[in-house]
């Protein structure tokens, strides 16, 4: 079964902001994104609102559900947040933790410490009719505490895996993330992943990990249209999300 993709959109945006004005438009990109065939978009709304505002997340939010495709709404555990996704009732509300002055989000949740910030939000986004997912480590040990949150997926962090591809440490770094996939299942959570992934080591994760169900990719697929064009790009991604695509070389 191919893994859906969603694609995040927040460099658009920064972009954007980077010159005050409205171009280039994350809502004409996501319009491209959806006419290439994603299955997904991502915003995660940040507090400084350095790239995604809220007025995208509002308009991608109605995008998704006119043209039929999901909308996953991402971001920390202030209210204005959780309200916000409550009130527009996106597809997926996945919590993930920030630490104040992070360049991008670099670490899990860390369960069973924060369990009693992450479960309350769990249950609220629950009882809407909104899928729930979580950023968690990839740690097989820590599904145990996943599930008690909740929630009902885990978004895996993908960077250890993405850095040591091509190097000794891969095998050791991809099986950790199947594991970890294996027993998120194991315990009645969906799967998906997020960090890093890219045409290089997208690959052997669509060929190898059955339970994985979704993977947001943005940076590096963003950077990778930069060369090929979003329309090819989008064909490149959809190709190695179904395993059906060989690692490709790196356009830098």
């Amino acid at each position: 079964m191919a893994i859906n993709l969603s694609i995040n959109l927040n460099k658009v945006a920064l972009l954007r902001n980077s010159r005050g004005a409205t171009n280039p438009s994350p809502r004409v990109a996501a319009e491209a994104c959806i006419a290439a065939g994603v299955q997904g978009l991502t915003l995660h709304w940040r507090e400084d609102n350095r790239h995604t505002r809220v007025e995208d997340v509002h308009d991608l939010c109605q995008l998704a559900k006119d043209s039929g495709v999901e909308f996953n709404l991402e971001g920390d555990q202030r209210e204005e947040l959780t309200a916000l996704a409550l009130e527009i009732r996106p597809t997926q509300f996945t919590l993930v933790p920030v630490t104040p002055g992070e360049v991008t989000s670099d670490h899990g949740w860390d369960l069973p410490s924060q369990q009693d910030v992450v479960a309350p939000i769990m249950e609220r986004i629950n009882a809407a009719g909104i899928r729930s997912a979580i950023f968690m480590d990839a740690d097989a040990e820590n599904m145990t505490h996943a599930a008690a949150t909740g929630t009902q997926r885990v978004e895996i962090y993908t960077e250890p895996y993405a850095d040591a591809f091509g190097t000794p440490d891969e095998d050791k770094e991809y099986e950790r993330l199947k594991a970890c996939c294996v027993e998120a299942v194991a315990h009645g959570l969906g799967v998906n992943a997020g960090h890093d992934l890219d045409l290089h080591n997208m690959p052997r994760i669509g060929q190898g990990i059955p339970e994985m169900l979704e993977v947001s990719i943005g940076h590096a697929l963003l950077a990778d249209a930069l060369y090929l064009g979003l329309g090819e790009t989008i064909s490149r991604y959809l190709k190695v999300c179904s395993g059906q695509a060989s690692p490709a070389p790196k356009t830098c």
